[in-house]
């Protein structure tokens, strides 16, 4: 087996890189000189008088812990190489950078780990000898273990809920012993689970355990850690539900105690490689658990919090509040990975807006017949069997250079037509008419054509009314609808489209606008004509815009089917004239 490809510069630089390219793309951070991998504010001056937060561990969870500093949440973060913990001489470092920033007094928040514990806690007795205020809070938020053994529940993703509160604590002024006393009393109500899909790989190595296709993992760690059980995959409701019994299970030594009526803070964290959209589903299916069971959502954050590289999977996090756990919870701070949340709470809300009352359907209208009803009721009924009649051909064309699929999409503009007009009267006003066939085309031709003459007949309507029905109306009308296909589509004449047999024929039509009365028909012809031709010229024409554009030019040899198809109707429409 090969390692896992990675978008990276090498596996030796990828860390000091990655904290390289956050601070460079952060004002509020800087970065502590002479190999020691420790983020710091950038604003350490503000400190002063005030607990300054410090955290960290090892890389390859981004956002955490470095995305989590700024006012209101930790003052600095160290990091290790990929899931290795910091070395303590690092640790001590940021420490007494810290203190010599003025801090009254420094927290170390420290995820369950032995490596961690050690490191951070031999900087902290080193920092006490330099005369250091320093005190460590330890996070065991996880709820994967019935009987967790001696090295107890590891730290996961409940570590940056301590990292608010604290920092909401520390900013506020409180001391070092006020703020550790808090925090370890909010510990008892944040528990964490995890489940995955996939392993995930550090850079340069092989994955970090194995996972058939189609079996998840419920309750692993953030290093890759095994879980507690694998099953198949299921339903994203039947994960979260099989995730929160777990969590909540008083059986288990390390259940989260839940109960109705409780309100809680969540937190749906990706743990690398889900979507946007199975977190939003499986955000959806958490509220709606929670929620089933009696419990009061008041916050919810998704998205990438403490991630485990790129493990495809979720951990849940939990935490039972109550007004002052919120209070904290919605302090502001300007820690660039912490979510702009709103401080409404989730349950009880009313979440549907009510959609705008939408005009019925202009073809279920009772509409009034006029003088023109009879010749277009002709027209509509003879364009209709024409293009049912050339179903076949039109589908021929298109397969030459599209989907082949024309004459089927004209077809069932025609049949739904058809349709309309044996129990409607065709209504006298011209625009009328228009409005209820470009209803009628949206509705049931389909694809970008379908879209195309709603567009067309949507533009002509306004332009044609019982009293205002004379040629150079109607020509008016056509040159409105070519340009919205124009606007809207983004194609012209010479790219190969139904425009090409449509823009000389309206050319052709807007000279009924000074036309005398006995030369409109011969006007009517030569733009009938000019359709044919123009459709013809699509023969040799380049397709610039549609779904033929996409294929090469040589293997198009027949004209194209939607500049034929508007040729055909104008051609039948004139017949239906000539015969009046």
């Amino acid at each position: 087996m090969e390692p896992k490809q990675k978008l990276i510069n090498s596996a030796e630089v990828c860390v000091d890189e990655a904290l390289c390219g956050l601070v460079r793309a952060n004002g509020g951070l800087s970065l502590m000189e002479g190999g020691h991998r420790v983020l710091l504010r950038s604003d350490l001056n503000l400190l002063r008088g005030k607990v300054a937060l410090l955290s960290g561990g090892g890389s390859g969870h981004e956002p955490a812990h470095g995305g989590f500093i700024g006012v209101g949440m930790l003052s600095a973060a160290v990091a290790g190489g990929v899931f290795a913990s910091p070395p303590p001489a690092s640790i001590l470092a940021a420490i007494l950078c810290l203190h010599n920033a003025g801090a009254q007094g420094v927290l170390l928040i420290v995820k369950n780990y032995t490596g961690d514990r050690l490191n951070f806690g031999l900087a902290a007795e080193q920092a006490r000898n330099h005369g250091v205020d320093v005190d460590m809070v330890i996070v065991a938020d996880d709820c994967a273990f019935n009987q967790p053994s001696k090295a107890g529940r590891r730290g996961l993703c409940g570590t940056i809920f301590v990292d608010k509160l604290a920092g909401a604590l520390a900013e506020e002024g409180c001391s070092l012993s006020q703020i550790v006393s808090k925090v370890t009393e909010l510990l008892k109500g944040i528990g964490t689970l995890g489940v995955s899909l996939s392993p995930c790989s550090v850079p340069g190595s092989l994955p970090s355990f194995d996972l058939p296709p189609g079996d998840m993992e419920i309750g692993l760690g953030i290093h890759g850690e095994p879980g507690i059980k694998r099953s198949k995959i299921a339903s994203a409701d039947e994960v979260v539900k099989t995730m929160i019994d777990h969590m909540t299970n008083n059986e288990s030594q390390s259940h989260l105690p839940l109960k109705s009526g409780n309100s809680v803070v969540v937190c749906v964290n990706n743990l690398g490689a889900l979507s946007c959209l199975e977190m939003a589903v499986v955000t959806r299916a958490t509220i709606v658990c929670l929620e089933s069971r009696g419990v009061v959502v008041a916050r919810v954050m998704s998205g990438s919090f403490m991630t485990s590289l790129e493990m495809v999977g979720v951990s849940l996090t939990v935490m039972t509040v109550d007004q002052e756990t919120l209070r904290l919870f919605d302090a502001k701070t300007s820690a660039p990975a912490w979510p702009n949340l709103s401080s409404v709470c989730v349950s009880g809300r009313s979440f549907i807006t009510e959609a705008p009352e939408m005009s019925p359907h202009p073809q279920d209208h009772t509409h009034k017949e006029g003088p023109l009803s009879p010749v277009m009721r002709k027209a509509l009924v003879k364009v209709c069997s024409t293009l049912l009649e050339k179903q076949e051909e039109l589908n021929a064309l298109d397969r030459a250079s599209g989907d082949g699929d024309c004459g089927n999409t004209h077809a069932q503009a025609a049949k739904a037509i058809q349709e309309w007009l044996k129990d409607h009267v065709v209504p006298g006003c011209p625009g009328r008419l228009l409005s209820v066939l470009a209803g009628l085309v949206q509705e049931k031709m389909g694809g970008s054509s379908g879209a195309l003459y709603s567009l067309f007949l949507t533009a002509a309507a306004g332009h044609v009314t019982e009293g205002q029905s004379n040629g150079a109306a109607w020509a008016t009308a056509m040159h409105a609808g070519t340009q919205a296909m124009k606007k809207y589509g983004g194609a012209d004449v010479g790219d190969r489209t139904m425009l090409d047999a449509l823009c000389p024929a309206v050319d052709e039509l807007m000279k009924l606008k000074t036309a005398p009365p006995g030369g409109q028909l011969a006007v009517l012809q030569n733009a009938v004509k000019k359709a044919s031709l123009g459709a013809e010229s699509t023969l040799h024409l380049t397709a610039m815009a549609g779904r033929a554009s996409y294929i090469a030019a040589e293997r198009v040899s027949l004209p194209d089917p939607g500049a034929v198809a508007v040729a055909t109707i104008m051609k039948t429409v004139m017949e239906t004239l000539e015969e009046k």
